[in-house]
Parts: C-alpha cells; structure tokens; sequence
C-alpha cells in the first residue's frame, strides 16, 4: 500500500515539473518573440501610423498591411529594404491625371497631388497669360483632370487704335468679352462672332456712326420760253425775272471710324416754291426767209384737208428723225439748218432722190403736206424719214407703213 502511494507522489511531481518546464519555456519564448519584433512608421498616403511587426522587408511589411504595390506606386525606402527599429516608410499610390492643353489631351502617371507638382512632373509649363481651371497651388480634383488654356498673340484692330494682345479666348465674341470691348448698336466686327481664334488672328472692329443733317438749299427756277410774232426773229427779251425757291433736306450720315462713307437722303420739304422765268422769243422774219415758210405751210389750203388723188400714190416704210439725232448734221442735203428754230412747225422728209425727187412736195398719211429736202444713208427705196421736233415724238412714232401722194 505504501509502495503504491509513493508511486503516485512521484507521478505527480513528475506532472508538476512537466508544466512547470512548459509554462517557463513558454514564457521565455514570449520574452524572446516580443524582444525580436520591430517598431517603424508607415506614412500611407499621408496618413502616419507605427507598427510592430517581425516582418524582414518593406515589402513584407506593406503585404501584412494588404498594401499591394502598383508599377507607378512610390515607397520609400525600397521594397527590398530591411526592417530596423525606428525606420520610416513611406507608401504613395499613383493616380492616373488626365492634362488638357488647348483641347489636346495627355494622361500621366503621379504621386502627387498639387496641381504645379503634376504639371512640373509632367514638363508643362505655364505663364501667368495661360488660363488654369484649376489653381496651381490647389489640390488635384476627384476628376483627376486639369485643364489649361495657353495663351497666344491675337492682332486686335479697334476704330482707330490697333494693340496686339495675349489671349486664352476660343471664339471672337469670347475674345471681345475678354478684353472688355463694347460693341455699340451700329458697331460691326469683319470676322463672324462664332469664329474659332487662332493665333496670329486679326480681329477688327468697325466703328460706325449715323448722323442727321438738316440742310437748307435753294431751288433753281425753270426758264420758260415762248414765240412772239412781234419781235425780230433771234431777239428775246425777258418778261418775268425768274425767282429761286428754298427747300429743306434731311441726311442721314454714315461714318465708319471717324470717316463719312454713305449718305442717304431721308426727306425732303420745299419752303418757298420757285418761280419761273418767262422770255418772249422772236418770230418776224425777213422776205428771204419766205421759201422756208413756204416748205413750211404748203399750199394755201390745210395740209390736213389735202387728200391724194390716185396719181403718183403709194405706200412707204415711214420712221422718224430730229435735227440732233446720232449722225445727223443738222443741215438737209438741200441747205436747210434744221437747229436754227427759224421756222416753227417745220416740216421735211428725207427721201431716196430715185424714186421722189428733191423738192417735191409730199402728203403723208398721219403726218401732212411736206417738201423732199433730205436724204440719208438709210433711205433707199421705198423708205422715207420725217423730221420731227423732239426724240420723243420721234420714238412715238416709230415704223409705221403709211400711204404718200407725190406732187411734181
């Protein structure tokens, strides 16, 4: 009995020194597990933590933290670096930025996140000119987009001043608001407001301006003249001194940069009718005039009521002439002036001399009892030509076919 309460003492102590060894290894190992672990830092975009950890490397460090590291990723130090106390890493994840410059589109790879550090890295420049939607001391937008306007050297012709001037403008009207230019209600710019602004652009503004101009001008009478049988013929004299009238005219007047380019007659008011001047013109003639009176009246009798009998009656092409039409001399091939006025109600036909001799006197339908005093180049057979007074009676009557009676 005593044997067997000895064995299970020893059994027991046996048990306790087991443990015992156990737990004493157990915290030994402890100790040395906490004494091998490692204190740093990690930055991760910005945002400072401190860590403990057994890990060997940056790179198995960055992996417990489930932080995989993308190609344009930037750690420092590198992946390969050992793990010491005290050491300091830094994790930045790139983001991919789109940069438009002038609509022309590029995309880069960054770590940074201000927008002159994105464009620094990317090797753009910008001028104070150059328009940014975004400023260069501000962060980067959730859009990861910049968008740069560069400026560039546009002519600008205003009215009289011509400038060159920087500009960021898309279209002309942009451009206009841009430099501040007023346009006024008649103003007008050469290039279409729509126009895409290039450099090396020309923009012209034309400066217009409408004026009225009320002006007083005097109205020339009009000389009236009428034949006086008891004058000399070639004497005039004056019976009533013509007077000029007053007329009022409304202008308006156009100016393009200070220089009148049109103007338009808007109204017109007489205020004092002119009045005309009345000269008497003398008739009396001499006897040696009394052959072309005679050419003049016919026979005694009306050359309206002379009607041709059946001798020497036929019919001609008729058209008409005045002592200044195209090519006319004034003077008939018999000698007669035809311009000297001398003989009122005149009346002459030219003829081809083969078939109506010069100095015959002719009735012609429509036109009366006349003499054959003329020719012309024109006039060949059955043609004849009346002289008339003006180029209107002239064209009234035109070509007519007309019946004549010839007397010897």
């Amino acid at each position: 009995m005593k044997n067997s309460f000895i064995r299970s003492l020893k059994t027991k102590q046996r048990v306790v020194i087991i443990s015992s060894l156990v737990l004493f290894i157990s915290i030994v190992s402890f100790v040395l597990y906490q004494d091998t672990k490692k204190i740093v830092k990690l930055n991760a975009n910005g945002e400072t933590i401190e860590v403990v950890t057994h890990a060997n490397t940056v790179k198995q460090l960055l992996l417990e933290k489930n932080i995989e590291v993308a190609k344009h990723d930037q750690v420092a130090p590198s992946l390969n670096t050992k793990i010491v106390n005290g050491l300091t890493i830094s994790w930045k994840q790139a983001k991919e930025v789109t940069i438009s410059v002038n609509g022309n589109q590029s995309k880069v790879w960054t770590t940074k996140k201000y927008v002159k550090d994105i464009l620094k890295d990317a090797n753009i420049e910008v001028s104070e000119r150059d328009t940014l939607v975004q400023s260069l001391e501000s962060e980067i937008g959730t859009d990861n987009r910049i968008d740069i306007q560069k400026a560039f050297q546009v002519s600008l012709i205003d009215g009289f001043k011509k400038s060159t001037v920087w500009s960021t403008a898309t279209t002309v009207a942009n451009f206009l608001e841009q430099q501040g230019v007023q346009l006024n209600e008649f103003d007008r710019v050469e290039s279409d407001l729509e126009d895409i602004l290039t450099p090396r652009s020309t923009i012209t503004v034309v400066r217009v301006e409408k004026d009225i101009n009320v002006v007083k001008d005097t109205l020339d009478f009009a000389v009236e003249k009428k034949q006086d049988a008891t004058l000399q013929k070639g004497r005039e004299e004056v019976v009533n001194e013509g007077e000029k009238g007053t007329i009022s005219r409304t202008y308006e007047i156009v100016k393009e940069n200070g220089h009148v380019v049109a103007t338009y007659l808007q109204s017109e008011k007489v205020l004092k009718e002119p009045k005309n001047q009345l000269i008497a013109v003398g008739t009396k003639t001499e006897e040696k005039e009394v052959r072309a009176a005679t050419i003049s009246s016919g026979p005694s009798e009306s050359s309206e009521s002379i009607k041709p009998d059946n001798n020497s009656e036929f019919y001609v092409t008729a058209t008409a002439y005045t002592a200044y039409c195209k090519g006319c001399s004034g003077t008939t091939a018999t000698g007669i002036n035809l311009r000297s006025g001398s003989v009122p109600g005149l009346k002459v036909i030219a003829v081809d001399p083969s078939v109506i001799k010069l100095g015959s006197k002719v009735w012609v339908e429509g036109y009366g009892l006349a003499v054959a005093e003329d020719t012309g180049g024109a006039i060949k057979g059955n043609k004849i030509d009346i002289f008339v007074q003006s180029e209107t009676e002239a064209r009234n009557w035109g070509v007519k076919k007309v019946r004549i009676k010839v007397f010897e």
